[in-house]
């Protein structure tokens, strides 16, 4: 069998060849190198050198990354010259690393990051600030941050949002690597692209009924990619090279995806805001899983609560957007609460957008139904890949509490401006009811 090319359609997108069908403009995306290989053994000196990042390097991990692959790094590395490396303690995604990593990073002209989400948004983060080139070497296929130009940090307010940073130079994958990493990890990433259903319905929803900006060169570009994924959803918890390979391949396509649209909006509804809840107000009651991992969960349950409403012939009837926001300070704290309300008021109905959102649902129920269709995974087959993957599919096996997932169902609209079915199906006053039977 001849070696598979695990970067084609990338590569033409890297070097401006691939034409956007919704444009009709060569694809511009703000990378340079992007290489998914069985195997990098040898080649991480020739990759990095080509992307010019400095003379001093600083080889940035946590203690995990660093066995796996920071200290190999930094090894080959060496003869480019100075190469420190710097080891993070259990570091979280937040902004006292964030001021953390700024004072161990002073003097380096780049920075080459060794793991998945923190590492890579910390490393990301920081050297987007003062402009300091990075290449990024994954060590586990968990999560689809990779290649965005986005950070995911938690503010000193508590509140976790998306914040405008840098893309990697260079994006670097060793099959192998991710091939003897935990399955848990894979299966996070996985869940983060079986997400794409639920968001599409929601997104294509808003833009339906609300006017929402919506494009779909995102959805385009992974779409066979993701039919070749599921169909190996069992081999990722066996660490199967080619079930990796395409895993990878969609992760990367969706963060390359945000180059075409400024937004994650593709990837990233009303699935990712429950999931952004529990990693902000759990506190002491959040048992460690992973953002991928409350992301599959969660798409569970919006892929119930979207298809039990599209089941009915009558659209849901909306009635002004009850705000109240002592209680909201009292869920949030003063300052994240006050952040929140301005995100909730500005997709908030009061009678008169109420009424006149009644009546366009109403209008275009039957040919909404019947567009969103087309993007359904139904919940029994996201449900069944998974499982397939190894994932968890309730909030119990993860260990997140069932009141908190409960609450997060409820009131994680209230984080941010981005309308989906938990708004409709909250100013129905049918959202708490739906929330007490999930698990």
């Amino acid at each position: 069998m001849s070696k598979q090319n695990w970067t084609a359609l990338i590569d033409d997108m890297v070097a401006g060849r691939w034409i956007n069908p919704e444009t009709g403009k060569p694809a511009e995306v703000p990378y340079e190198s992007i290489v998914i290989d069985e195997r990098l053994d040898g080649r991480e000196a020739d990759l990095v050198s080509a992307l010019k990042l400095g003379h001093r390097l600083a080889v940035v991990s946590d203690q995990t990354t660093h066995d796996v692959m920071g200290a190999r790094i930094a090894k080959a590395l060496r003869p480019l010259g100075p190469v420190e490396s710097i080891v993070l303690d259990h570091p979280h995604a937040d902004m006292a690393n964030v001021r953390a990593l700024t004072e161990k990073l002073r003097g380096f002209d780049g920075a080459v990051a060794v793991g998945s989400g923190t590492v890579n948004d910390l490393t990301k983060y920081v050297t987007g600030l003062d402009g300091r080139r990075y290449c990024v070497f994954a060590t586990a296929a968990s999560m689809n941050g990779y290649t965005s130009s986005t950070a995911s940090i938690t503010l000193d307010s508590g509140l976790k949002v998306s914040l405008p940073s840098q893309a990697p130079a260079g994006f670097f994958v060793d099959l192998a690597v991710s091939a003897a990493a935990p399955p848990y990890l894979s299966a996070s990433g996985y869940a983060d692209c079986l997400a794409r259903s639920v968001a599409q319905v929601d997104w294509w929803m808003s833009h339906r009924l609300l006017g929402t900006a919506y494009f779909q060169t995102p959805y385009t570009i992974q779409a066979a990619d993701e039919i070749e994924l599921n169909k190996r959803a069992g081999g990722l918890q066996k660490g199967d090279i080619a079930a990796l390979g395409y895993l990878y391949r969609v992760l990367t396509l969706c963060g390359l995806g945000i180059s075409f649209t400024g937004v994650s909006h593709h990837g990233s509804m009303g699935e990712h805001q429950i999931s952004h809840y529990i990693d902000c107000f759990a506190g002491a009651r959040h048992p460690g899983s992973l953002h991928g991992q409350q992301v599959g969960i969660a798409a569970l349950t919006m892929a119930r609560l979207q298809q039990r409403m599209l089941a009915d012939d009558q659209p849901a009837i909306v009635r002004a957007t009850l705000i109240d926001p002592e209680a909201m300070r009292r869920r949030f704290g003063p300052e994240v609460a006050m952040q929140c309300l301005a995100e909730l008021k500005l997709k908030a109905f009061d009678a008169d957008g109420a009424a006149a959102f009644n009546t366009k649902l109403d209008k275009i129920w039957p040919e909404l139904r019947r567009e969103l269709a087309a993007f359904v995974i139904p919940a029994s087959e996201i449900k069944r890949l998974l499982t397939a993957a190894g994932g968890a599919t309730t909030a119990t096996d993860l260990g997140v509490p069932l009141d908190l997932y409960r609450e997060a169902i409820i009131h994680c609209r209230e984080m941010r401006n981005r309308f989906s079915f938990l708004d409709i199906a909250a100013d129905a006053g049918t959202l708490k009811a739906f929330a007490a039977g999930e698990h």
